[in-house]
């Protein structure tokens, strides 16, 4: 907290009706974060709002413009933000410029922006105008709504989670390949909410190869598609593959070839030349140079030797298992991995959540370590 008051049962429920107003602007903000902001008085909403599509006003000027709209006066008034107000100049006016400007008595914020540009600059401009501030309520919520957009200010790296649909007994498809279908089609589009988040959908070669799958977005009302991407080491995927439809593409090999390159581009399908270890695509490579494209979430969808790869370099946050009620026997399994040397040098995931969706379960574990020292940096050093 930067005051001396405690977080009260109002704080916490106004900050869940703010976080609640960000989770409808998920699949639009990218590369901002998403921002939900409620201005209260007395229990009374005054206005409230959640960040829009980039260049386009953030969570705070929403909500005031809102309540100066119906003639609601915001001075004395308490404002609840998910994430600190911005206090530089970038596609939009600073938002703490206009919250000084509104006077209210309060402003209760989520976590502190990571972003080195804010990051307490806002709290402090507001504490120098005369404004109360208690940082830190519901802050791991916060960041969880936030996880790619932290970790890229933070960690130099997007935030990765990788979906597989697998039989209990552990295996994505039958020893022949087949996969259509383990789960049933409610799982399936319950899977298009996690590709409409993100920011990229990640494949590899092998898949485009063996199912030419298109892996846009469908099943949902997304006013942006994510850009798709395939891992090709030795960049053999066909021309006339389904995914080069005329959308943007990123295709990630460590074997170029000019001439190839160039009849792609032609279809928006930008060719990258990542660095090579052990033979193959450097994966925390590419992390880093999405990075710097501003992506802060990746939804990987793979074959189990690229899933594999992407868990042995330690490049996976989460897993969003689909879980189907039924045994293979024998087939290809989640993730082709080397042996651990030992129980205690297993990769460690805790539990999230486990929802059942039409008789078949969706599983959501974090990496324990990847949150832990992300929290740590993010929310419990920002916090005095």
């Amino acid at each position: 907290m930067t005051n001396t008051e405690k977080t009260h049962d109002d704080d916490v429920y106004w900050m869940g009706q703010a976080l609640a107003m960000a989770q409808t602007a998920l699949y639009s903000t990218a590369p901002n974060p998403r921002v939900g902001c409620i201005i209260v008085r007395n229990g009374q909403v005054l206005g409230s709002g959640a960040t829009q599509p980039p260049g386009q006003k953030h969570a705070e000027i929403v909500a005031l413009e809102q309540a100066h709209h119906h003639g609601r006066v915001i001075r004395g008034a308490t404002v609840y933000v998910t994430l600190e107000p911005c206090s530089y100049q970038g596609r939009t006016n600073p938002c703490v410029d206009a919250l000084i400007a509104a006077q209210p008595a309060r402003v209760v914020i989520g976590m502190q922006d990571p972003n080195p540009r804010v990051a307490g600059r806002g709290v402090k401009a507001l504490q120098q105008a005369g404004i109360t501030v208690t940082l830190g309520v519901c802050s791991e919520e916060a960041l969880a709504l936030n996880p790619g957009f932290v970790s890229r200010m933070i960690r130099g790296r997007p935030w990765v989670w990788l979906k597989m649909a697998a039989s209990l007994d552990g295996y994505i498809a039958l020893p022949n390949g087949e996969s259509k279908w383990i789960t049933g089609p409610v799982a399936r589009a319950d899977g298009q909410h996690w590709r409409a988040r993100s920011c990229v959908v990640l494949t590899g070669s092998g898949t485009v190869m063996a199912d030419n799958p298109l892996l846009n977005v469908r099943d949902i009302s997304t006013p942006r598609q994510p850009i798709r991407a395939v891992v090709d080491t030795r960049f053999d995927t066909p021309e006339d593959s389904r995914i080069f439809d005329g959308e943007p593409v990123w295709l990630f090999t460590c074997r170029p070839d000019a001439g190839k390159s160039e009849r792609l581009a032609k279809r928006q399908v930008t060719v990258i030349d990542m660095p090579e270890i052990d033979g193959k695509v450097d994966l925390m490579a590419v992390l880093r140079w999405m990075a710097d494209q501003e992506v802060n979430e990746v939804h990987v969808e793979a074959g189990a030797r690229l899933s594999g790869a992407f868990l042995e370099a330690n490049c996976v946050d989460e897993l969003l298992l689909y879980l189907a009620p039924s045994l293979l026997g024998q087939g290809i399994p989640m993730a082709r991995m080397q042996a651990v040397n030992g129980i205690d040098l297993a990769h460690r995931f805790e539990y999230r959540d486990i929802k059942e969706v039409a008789g078949d379960l969706r599983i959501s574990v974090r990496h324990v370590a990847h949150w832990n020292a992300l929290y740590q940096q993010a929310v419990q050093q920002a916090e005095p």
